[in-house]
C-alpha cells in the first residue's frame, strides 16, 4: 500500500521548510514532501486532497487529530489515516534543527501496518456495585449512585447517628472482608458480627424503645460496649428475627460486578488491582473521579489477551518441586498462580504489563500484543530510517502509552516556550503498553540494529518488583555487552515524575559503542532464538571475542556442576529437567549435559537427593554450548544372575549399606543385586519352592 505523508511546521514554530521536505522524502523513499504551515487552517484543502483514493495517509500532527478525523468522516474517505506527534517529540526543543532524521523515523514507523489481532478477553457488567466502608462515607455515595447503578452497601464502622430509615438498597454490616474476582465477577465474603442483621431489620424501632442502655440508635446496630445482654431487644423484635446474639461471626457471601472500596486502607493491596475495583479512600476528589468511572462500566467490554503460554517450555516445577518462580514473583496483579507442575495465568486479572514475559528464562511466556516480531520490525524501521536520513548515535526511549507519553508531551510543550531543552535530537520515543513488557532479547536486538542506547522511562506507575526485574535484566545485558568490549552504558533506566525531571534525565546518557554493521535478522516469538541471533551478531563485530562470559546469579544461561563423589547417577535430575539440558545415556551409566538448553531454573539442584548439583551462571558462545558433555559416569553394576548391566556399582554399594540392617531386606540382599526381570523370576521360583515344601508337609 502506498503511503502519503502530510507534514506541517505548525505556523513556522518548527524548523521544517522545503529543503527539509526533500530530505524527508528521500529518507522515506517518496517524492519530496510539501511542508505546510497551517495544515489545520488555511491549508486544510491540501489535506482534503490527500484523502482522495484509498492510499494510507500519515499526518505528522496529533494536536488536531479530532479535526482531521472529522473532516475525513465528512468526506467518507476510505483511506486509512494515522497520526504521529513530531512537534513535541522532535520539532520543539533546543536541538530541533538536528531532529530531521528522528522525524523521518517517526513518520516511517507510523506507516507500518497494525499488528495482527489476537484473542480477546471479555467482561460483562450489569452494574451491580458494592460500596464498602464507614457509613458516614458510604451512605452519601450510595444515594448518589443508586440512580444509575444497582447499589448494595457493606458497612464496616461509624454506625452511631447515621440514620438508615429507608430501605433503598441492600445493606449489610460486617468485618474481615475478602474480595476476589474482576469486573463483572467479584465475590465478596465477610463476617456478619453484629447481632442485628440489617437485611432482616424492618426499621420498626421496637428494639430502640426496648433497650434500657440506649445501645441501639437509628443506625440499627448494637453498641456492644454499652449492651448488658438482657435481651429485651430480642423480645421486641419477636418473629421478625433480625436480632440474634448467638450469631457467632457467621460468614456471608455475595457476587457483584463492581466494587467501590471507601475504607481508609484498600482491601485489595495489589499494586495493580483488578478492573472494576476502585479504592479512593477518604480522598474526595478521587472518590468523585472513580464514581464517574463506575457509572461507565455497565455493558460488555473486551481487551486483548496480552500473553501466550507454552506449557512444554515452562520450567516452573517438576514432581511438586519448584524451580523457576520468576513470573509468579513479578506479577503485580496476582494473575499467575501454581497449577501442578506448571503455572496458570488468569487472563481476566492480567493487566498486560508483560513483566512475566521479560523475566521468563525459557520463553514459555511471551508477549502477544504487540508480538515481539511486530515490535522488532518497528525498531528496525525506526533505526534504519534514522540512519538513512543521516542520523548518528540514536537512542531509543521506551515509555508507557499513558503516564510516559504524558510526560513527553508536557516536556515538548515546555520546550516550545523555551522553558526546557526538550527531547534531544538523537532520542527516539517508542511507546509501549508497559515498559516492563520488553526485556533483554529486544534490548540487545536494538543494540544490534544500531541503537547506541536503550533508555527505559520509569514514572510513578511501575510496581517495585517491575523495577527490580528490569534492573536485574539490565545487569545481565550490560555484562554481556561489556564482555564483548563495547564501551559505555548501553541500557539505562530514566526516572521522572515530572516533565522537568525528564528533561534533566534525558541529558544524562552518553552514546555507547555499537557494532560497525547493523543486524538484519528479525526478532521472533522465540525469545532464546532471538537472543542467539543477537549474541551472534554482537560477537561477530565485537572488539573482544569473548565466548565464555560469567553472568550474575539468576541469569537464564549457564552450566551445572556435579560433585562426582556424591552423585550416584540416579538420574533424578534428568527426569526433572524441563529443557532436556540434562540427559542420560541409554547404553552407559552417564549423566550428560547440553549447556545451550539450560535455563538455570534450578530444578536439578533442588531435585538431587544427594545435593550433588550446583548452578554456574555464564554465557558460552562456542561449540561447547551445543556438545553433549559427560558430567559424571560410573562402572555399571551387572545382574548377579544374568549379567545384564543395570544401575551403577556406587549406587548398589550405597543401597546395600543402607538396607543391610533393615529387617525387611536383610534376608534378600541378593535379590536387590538382580535386574528387574531376574528379580521377578527369583520371586516366582521361591514361591514355587515354598509351595512344594508345604505339600510335603
Amino acid at each position: 500500500m502506498t503511503t502519503r505523508f502530510k507534514v506541517c511546521n505548525c505556523n513556522r514554530t518548527m524548523p521544517l521548510d522545503a529543503s527539509a521536505g526533500s530530505a524527508l522524502g528521500a529518507a522515506l523513499g517518496t517524492q519530496a514532501l510539501p511542508v505546510a504551515s497551517q495544515l489545520c487552517r488555511r491549508e486544510v484543502g491540501a489535506y482534503l486532497d490527500t484523502l482522495q483514493g484509498s492510499d494510507q495517509v500519515v499526518v505528522g500532527c496529533t494536536q488536531e487529530r479530532a479535526l482531521f478525523s472529522e473532516l475525513a468522516e465528512q468526506r467518507e474517505t476510505t483511506a486509512p489515516i494515522r497520526f504521529v506527534n513530531i512537534r513535541e517529540t522532535a520539532g520543539w526543543g533546543a536541538q530541533a534543527k538536528q531532529a530531521l532524521p528522528k522525524i523521518a523515523a517517526l513518520l516511517a514507523a507510523a506507516a507500518l501496518p497494525d499488528p495482527e489481532p489476537v484473542p480477546s478477553v471479555d467482561y460483562v457488567s450489569n452494574g451491580s456495585v458494592l460500596l464498602i466502608g464507614p457509613s458516614s462515607r458510604v451512605m452519601p455515595w450510595a444515594k448518589r449512585l443508586s440512580a444509575q447503578l444497582d447499589v448494595s452497601v457493606l458497612l464496616t464502622s461509624g454506625f452511631g447517628g447515621e440514620a438508615m430509615l429507608e430501605r433503598r438498597y441492600p445493606t449489610f454490616s460486617g468485618q474481615r472482608i475478602r474480595i476476589a474476582g474482576w469486573l463483572g465477577a467479584f465475590t465478596v465474603r465477610w463476617q456478619q458480627s453484629n447481632p442485628i442483621d440489617l437485611e432482616l431489620c424492618t426499621r420498626c424501632n421496637a428494639c430502640i424503645a426496648a433497650c434500657p442502655e440506649n445501645a441501639i440508635d437509628l443506625s440499627y446496630q448494637i453498641d456492644l460496649t454499652a449492651c448488658t445482654s438482657h435481651r429485651d431487644c430480642v423480645k421486641a423484635c419477636n418473629a421478625i428475627g433480625a436480632i440474634d446474639f448467638g450469631r457467632a461471626a457467621s460468614e456471608r457471601e455475595k457476587a457483584f460486578d463492581l466494587i467501590f472500596d471507601l475504607c481508609d486502607q484498600p482491601l485489595i493491596t495489589l499494586h495493580q488491582p483488578p478492573q472494576g475495583y476502585f479504592a479512593p479512600g477518604e480522598d474526595v476528589v478521587r472518590q468523585a473521579e472513580y464514581a464517574l468511572q463506575l457509572t461507565q462500566l455497565v455493558g460488555e467490554f473486551s481487551k486483548p489477551k496480552f500473553f501466550t503460554y507454552k506449557e512444554k517450555l515452562c520450567a516452573h516445577s517438576r514432581n511438586r518441586k519448584t524451580g523457576c518462580n520468576a513470573c509468579i514473583d513479578v506479577c503485580s496483579t496476582a494473575a499467575i498462580s501454581h497449577d501442578g507442575d506448571h503455572i496458570k495465568v488468569n487472563a481476566q486479572l492480567c493487566a498486560g504489563c508483560g513483566a512475566c514475559t521479560t523475566v521468563c528464562p525459557s520463553g514459555a511466556l511471551t508477549y502477544a500484543y504487540p508480538r515481539a516480531s511486530d515490535l522488532g520490525q518497528r525498531l528496525r524501521t525506526l533505526l534504519g530510517t534514522y540512519r538513512k536520513a543521516g542520523g548518528r548515535q540514536p537512542a531509543l526511549l521506551l515509555h508507557s502509552q499513558e503516564r510516559g507519553a504524558e510526560l513527553i508531551v508536557a516536556l515538548g510543550r515546555l520546550a516550545g516556550t523555551g522553558a526546557a531543552q526538550g527531547m534531544p535530537a538523537r532520542v527516539i520515543p517508542v511507546d509501549l503498553h508497559h515498559v516492563a513488557a520488553v526485556g533483554i532479547d529486544v534490548w540487545l536486538s536494538a543494540i544490534a540494529y544500531g541503537a547506541s542506547n536503550v533508555l527505559v522511562l520509569l514514572t510513578d506507575e511501575e510496581a517495585p518488583q517491575y523495577i527490580d526485574a528490569l534492573e536485574h535484566q539490565i545487569g545481565i545485558a550490560q555484562t554481556i555487552l561489556s564482555a564483548f568490549g563495547y564501551e559505555g552504558r548501553h541500557i539505562d533506566l530514566l526516572r521522572a515524575a515530572s516533565a522537568l525531571e525528564l528533561d534533566s534525565e534525558l541529558q544524562r546518557p552518553r552514546p555507547a559503542s555499537v557494532p560497525a554493521e547493523a543486524a538484519v535478522y528479525h526478532v521472533t516469538a522465540d525469545k532464546r532464538a532471538t537472543l542467539d541471533f543477537a549474541f551472534g551478531h554482537l560477537l561477530d563485530h565485537a572488539p573482544v571475542r569473548a565466548t565464555d562470559i560469567p553472568l550474575p546469579a539468576g541469569a537464564p544461561y549457564g552450566a551445572v556442576a556435579v560433585d562426582t563423589s556424591a552423585c550416584t547417577l540416579c538420574m533424578s535430575c534428568v527426569g526433572a529437567c524441563p529443557e532436556s539440558a540434562l540427559i542420560d545415556n541409554p547404553s552407559l551409566p552417564q549423566l550428560r549435559f547440553i549447556e545451550k538448553n539450560c535455563v538455570q531454573c534450578g530444578l536439578c539442584e533442588k531435585t538431587c537427593p544427594e545435593s550433588a548439583i550446583s548452578l554456574r551462571p555464564r554465557l558460552l558462545l562456542d561449540e561447547r554450548a551445543t556438545q553433549r558433555v559427560v558430567l559424571n559416569e560410573a562402572e555399571p553394576f551387572h545382574c548377579i544372575r544374568c549379567g545384564t548391566p543395570f544401575g551403577t556399582l556406587q549406587m548398589m554399594d550405597n543401597m546395600l549399606a543402607k538396607l543391610a540392617t533393615h529387617g525387611a531386606f536383610a534376608g534378600n540382599l541378593d535379590r536387590i543385586k538382580m535386574c528387574g526381570d531376574c528379580r521377578v523370576v527369583d520371586m516366582m521360583q521361591n514361591k514355587q519352592e515354598m509351595s512344594i515344601l508345604e505339600l510335603k508337609r
